[in-house]
């Protein structure tokens, strides 16, 4: 066959070609052959596949995916975007993880990627080819960056380097990856991944400000050794298995999801307030009920802002971290997350901090007692966030940890702090609640009074999100 002319075809038909030569890496013409060779070998008793012409694809006949009992015949579809940066090895590992979940991955290479991986590699692993070029003849037959865009359930960026977030954040389309990720209109979770200071650096955070503010999700990055020597802090992208579970959590029926399109800031943990390079005053919280609510916002399909005290449990998956250590700080990051549909105040602010802190360590003198400490007053940020005139939460939440008359000092907490809700609980150190697995906790609002039974925090967690999506979506049980 010299030369093969499909112009005649109609419209309808030739759109079904390119569909399917656009899934199969083939061109039309390829794919007219591979149709003629199947349809004339089932006439025949023994075929026989005719030697491929030079430069001709030749499909490779893929087994069956194996079928598990009690498994959905509906996979999700996962679109892979994977980042010029040494992590792009652990994303080799995430396409197994992703796979191992049912999933189907495709991938694509941007060209720094292809510095420390090939699209061989990320193929192979996948089960079909890797896409690297906008302009590719075999698939833009087919206008290949919206079918990509488009033929998929959800997008996932590992490792989003700061070049592929500010390309994100900005608009960008000038290679396959931006122009996917500007085309889409499905839901996008970004594992972001870079030099610590790269990530400190401002634009970076104005970046990521903006993405999260587009509904984008993110998880990581986490702290610790960077592959250059020497360098250490938080850049590194989130393990496989953590960039799975939060993909995971991007799907769910409608109902499972009530927060969708939602952005929520949550604070955790205590604050460090300095009295010398070496001592600090502090509360007793551990963090573990302000991250559960994260956690189960996020599960809910909010876009999540964390601001954390000092905590040594794990970040939540699928949230953005915001490390602080002063009550100060702390009232930055909340001001700089808004707007937002909702603020909840789980962290145990210190009320005091030390006027001036010592520069150098206070040594204790013998014969002296104590130097005098001179306190002042810390931000209140639940009341100053809740008395807002512009940019207030539809719904503020703030947390009263008592040691007695626990709902009426919520319900005057309440009216003082101008908030909606107040949850309140009994912190006495015989409860065991202040750094426990456990709480028992009194939801205060202008109606009433809700009395919880003792439950774990990611119970009281969920059953705080399911209170708040129905508040926010006017679907009160």
């Amino acid at each position: 066959m010299a030369s093969i002319t499909i112009r005649q075809l109609d419209e309808s038909l030739k759109q079904q070609l390119r569909l399917r030569a656009a899934s199969h890496g083939r061109s039309m013409e390829d794919e007219v052959r591979t149709i003629l060779r199947a349809a004339a070998g089932a006439t025949e008793a023994t075929p026989v596949r005719a030697s491929p012409r030079r430069n001709e694809r030749v499909a490779v006949e893929r087994p069956p995916p194996v079928s598990t009992p009690g498994l959905s015949v509906t996979r999700k579809r996962i679109l892979l975007i994977i980042g010029g940066g040494i992590a792009a090895y652990k994303s080799l590992d995430l396409i197994r993880r992703l796979r191992e979940r049912h999933m189907a991955v495709r991938c694509i290479l941007t060209a720094a990627a292809q510095e420390f991986i090939t699209p061989l590699s990320a193929g192979a692993l996948a089960g079909e080819r890797a896409f690297t070029d906008l302009f590719d003849a075999a698939s833009e037959l087919d206008v290949g960056h919206i079918r990509l865009a488009r033929d998929t359930d959800a997008i996932v960026v590992a490792p989003a380097t700061a070049d592929l977030m500010a390309k994100m954040a900005g608009g960008h389309a000038d290679d396959l990856a931006s122009a996917v990720l500007l085309a889409s209109n499905r839901p996008i979770l970004i594992a972001p991944a870079m030099n610590p200071a790269m990530w400190a650096h401002g634009a970076t955070q104005r970046n990521l400000a903006q993405l999260i503010h587009d509904g984008v999700v993110t998880i990581g990055p986490n702290a610790g050794e960077m592959a250059e020597a020497g360098e250490a802090g938080v850049g590194r992208m989130a393990e496989p298995l953590e960039i799975a579970a939060a993909t995971e959590a991007l799907f769910g029926e409608a109902g499972e999801r009530p927060l969708a399109g939602k952005r929520v800031v949550v604070t955790s943990g205590p604050t460090h307030e300095p009295i010398d390079p070496v001592r600090y005053i502090a509360n007793r919280s551990s963090g573990r009920q302000g991250h559960a609510i994260a956690a189960a916002a996020a599960a809910a399909g909010a876009a999540v802002t964390l601001v954390s005290g000092p905590v040594n449990i794990p970040d939540p998956p699928g949230v953005r971290i915001v490390k602080v250590e002063s009550a100060r700080a702390m009232f930055e990051a909340v001001e700089a997350a808004l707007p937002a549909d909702c603020a909840v105040f789980a962290a145990a602010v210190a009320d005091w901090r030390v006027a001036t802190p010592g520069r150098e360590k206070i040594k204790k003198q013998k014969g002296k007692g104590p130097p005098p400490l001179a306190l002042v007053e810390n931000p209140d940020i639940l009341a100053t966030i809740a008395h807002r005139k512009t940019q207030r939460p539809p719904l503020v939440v703030g947390f009263a940890a008592e040691t007695e008359n626990v709902i009426q000092n919520a319900k005057v907490k309440l009216a003082r702090k101008g908030c909606d809700w107040i949850v309140a609980n009994d912190v006495s150190p015989e409860t065991g609640i202040m750094g426990g697995e456990s709480n028992t906790v009194h939801l205060v609002t202008a109606d009433g009074v809700e009395t919880w039974p003792s439950q774990s925090k990611d119970d009281v967690a969920r059953a705080l999100v399911a209170k708040i999506a129905g508040a926010l979506t006017g679907d009160q049980a």
